[in-house]
């Protein structure tokens, strides 16, 4: 089974000129559960004088549609915004700490080390509340400041993040610069030194790489992936960071290849017109385009 998380609602807005209010974004959250995604990162903790798109985060939580078996979950990187999550009523915390320190002070103004200070005893106590906690690594594959990043230094925070507690960890393509041989070295180095480690991958198509690498890490073993609705979002810290890897072309892949995924593809498509009318332009995904290839 290949457990994929829609992160459309959270990465998917925050880079976009229009910003939606939160019963639009319900909307789209709830759209996207009849579909059948189960797994939904629905808000980010931020400050909306920073990321005005991700304001209301709090009554955005309160009127997800609640559907057993659909699990919610909201990034946090800083102390602030998990005092806000710990009184939501999510299932999961995404705790995000980018692997390149000019990047990291660029998206919460703290350096990597710094944040990691701060970020770790979040991960005790959100743990201690009772949420499941995934610590994402971001800029894990390159950062467009500091070009290559070393995976020795990728293994050393995974493994702080690991020790505070979390249950598992996402390795981020945050800007697209991986490649398919990049990802599948890594994963296997990853893998080997935490074999049991429940390990997702999150990529950008900014160059048009992110569903062969989303395959690179298929190989290697990976079955947990984030892909945004009609393929949006980006970062508005980084330059060119456009574009999540499309839910829509990630379903399809998977399931021409014969594995079992969450929804069928044609079941996203009334979601992805919904979005495209409430953002006014183009989605960005392939098969929406050319429909489902035949089985």
């Amino acid at each position: 089974m290949i457990d994929i998380t829609e992160v459309g609602p959270r990465d998917g807005l925050q880079n976009e000129e229009r910003i939606l209010s939160v019963e639009e974004r319900i909307d789209i959250i709830t759209n996207l559960v009849k579909a059948g995604m189960k797994s939904i990162e629905a808000v980010s903790f931020v400050n909306p004088k920073i990321v005005p798109q991700m304001a209301g985060a709090e009554e955005v939580v309160r009127q997800l549609p609640r559907i057993d078996g659909v699990r919610y979950a909201g990034l946090v990187l800083s102390e602030k915004g998990m005092k806000r999550a710990l009184d939501c009523e999510l299932d999961e915390l995404n705790v995000v700490l980018a692997a390149s320190s000019t990047f990291n002070y660029k998206n919460s103004r703290r350096t990597r080390e710094e944040a990691l200070r701060e970020l770790t005893p979040l991960i005790k106590e959100g743990k201690k509340s009772g949420f499941v906690v995934n610590a994402v690594i971001g800029t894990a594959f390159g950062c467009p400041f500091e070009g290559h990043i070393l995976f020795a230094d990728i293994l050393q925070l995974a493994k702080q993040f690991l020790d505070s507690g979390a249950d598992k960890l996402t390795l981020a393509d945050t800007t697209g610069l991986a490649n398919p041989a990049q990802v599948m070295s890594s994963v296997k180095e990853f893998k080997t030194s935490f074999p049991t480690v429940d390990l997702g991958l999150h990529f950008h198509n900014t160059r048009g790489l992110a569903l062969a690498n989303a395959h690179a890490g298929y190989l290697a073993g990976v079955r947990r992936f984030d892909s945004s609705i009609g393929g949006i979002g980006g970062c508005p810290f980084a330059p060119l960071s456009v574009g999540n890897v499309s839910t829509e072309d990630m379903v399809h892949m998977f399931e021409q290849m014969g594995e079992e995924v969450p929804v069928k593809t044609a079941d996203l498509f009334p979601t992805t017109d919904l979005v495209q009318k409430l953002l006014g332009h183009p989605m960005y995904s392939y098969v929406r385009k050319a429909g489902v290839a035949y089985s």
